[in-house]
């Protein structure tokens, strides 16, 4: 399999040659393992070309392709984005909840916060009265 012409990685990849020298160019994809008439490309490659097709399956550009096939330690550390919920359980207290998380524990969570929130307020109303 290190032994592909740019016709056979192409039909194996689903790419045109056209973009393969392309992203050759780019500096997204190494040259040929040969080069000349009889430029050969291996399975490296064409794992490469199924990465780039993914990452673009998923909405990136190319410079973000580049930036993501990158060796640099930058961006393989990096933790996935975290999301959060937020609740205003009085003027002064806001309680914040991770997204994404089981629905019976969101609702679990929603009725205690809804407590707090109901005794905040009652212990507010407390104090303006007197």
């Amino acid at each position: 399999m290190d032994n592909l012409s740019l016709a056979e990685l192409s039909e194996r990849a689903g790419v045109p040659p056209r973009t393969i020298r392309f992203y050759i160019a780019q500096g997204l994809l190494p040259g040929p393992v040969r080069s000349g008439r009889l430029a050969s490309y291996g399975s490296a490659h064409l794992r490469l070309l199924d990465r780039i097709k993914a990452l673009q399956a998923k909405g990136m550009t190319l410079s973000e392709v580049a930036f993501a096939l990158s060796p640099g330690p930058s961006n393989r550390d990096l933790a996935e984005p975290v999301g959060w919920l937020e609740y205003e359980l009085s003027d002064d207290v806001v309680a914040r909840v991770r997204s994404g998380i089981a629905p019976w524990r969101h609702k679990m969570i929603r009725n205690v916060l809804a407590e707090a929130a109901a005794k905040l307020q009652g212990e507010r109303e407390e104090r303006e009265t007197e």
